[in-house]
């Protein structure tokens, strides 16, 4: 793994699935929990390490995650995948662009023609709109790629039959909407200390690890410190939750940092 950065810090922008918690006209008790840690906006996350700044995915609550994260400037988004909950954000760059210039944009190529899909507008090479941002496309193969001064390895998935890219920077690997990988992907995450996993409920899903599945991949990777994300109202309240974990696994929940 490449030296040449100082620590990484995370923060935990946004821990639920595509609904969020509490989801709209829900009486389920996790949705009308008092407790912080129950309200949970869609699921992204914000890494930092020697004055850079990056996102990876920007769905429907990125302007407020922003402002709450207090964030001024972003050198870059990382997609996992090109479903809503992760990608409906990206016109609410336009307040970097307009200090910035062109945000870097990383995403697999079915990726990108869904995204130039969406906001074409922002792609428009002619009479573009002039309010609408602009981008620097990066496309994301199966292999290491660098940001700045350090390596980032994608590691390649399945969300249901969809391909979802998870991604390891420095010993942090984030796993988002996975539901199965190959035992080649798996040893890309030999060594991580820190290990971050969907975790969507209780009861199976076609496309999500299950509490059960997270919990037997972490045993998996052994990681020093592991995190659950991507986290619905069906797995319970918070902190119920958390007292039913290995000593080294925790609930992630909105606004958490952590440093590596």
């Amino acid at each position: 793994m490449n030296e040449n950065y100082g620590i990484v810090k995370i923060t935990f922008l946004g821990t639920g699935t595509s609904q969020g918690i509490p989801i709209i006209g829900s009486d389920h008790p996790v949705c009308l929990s008092n407790n912080v840690k129950d309200k949970r906006l869609r699921v992204s996350v914000l890494v930092e390490w020697d004055g850079y700044t990056y996102v990876i995915d920007c769905g429907p609550d990125f302007r407020y995650q922003m402002l709450r994260a207090n964030c001024k400037r972003i050198d870059g988004i990382i997609f996992t995948h090109e479903h809503s909950d992760h990608v409906l954000g990206l016109d609410d760059i336009r307040p970097f662009y307009f200090r910035q210039g062109d945000i870097s944009i990383y995403a697999h190529k079915r990726v990108l023609k869904s995204l130039k899909k969406r906001f074409d507008y922002i792609f428009a090479l002619e009479n573009k709109y002039p309010g609408a941002p602009t981008v620097n496309i990066n496309r994301v193969r199966n292999k290491s790629f660098k940001l700045k001064n350090l390596d980032v390895f994608p590691i390649n998935g399945k969300h249901d039959k969809l391909q979802v890219f998870g991604y390891r920077f420095k010993d942090f690997a984030y796993l988002t909407d996975m539901k199965t990988l190959k035992t080649r992907e798996i040893n890309k995450l030999s060594g991580v200390r820190v290990l971050v996993v969907n975790a969507l409920r209780i009861e199976p899903h076609r496309s999500h690890f299950n509490l059960k599945e997270a919990l037997e991949f972490i045993e998996l990777i052994k990681p020093e410190k592991a995190y659950l994300t991507h986290i619905s109202h069906l797995l319970g309240f918070h902190d119920d939750v958390e007292k039913t974990l290995p000593e080294n696994v925790f609930l992630a929940y909105d606004n958490l940092r952590i440093t590596i």
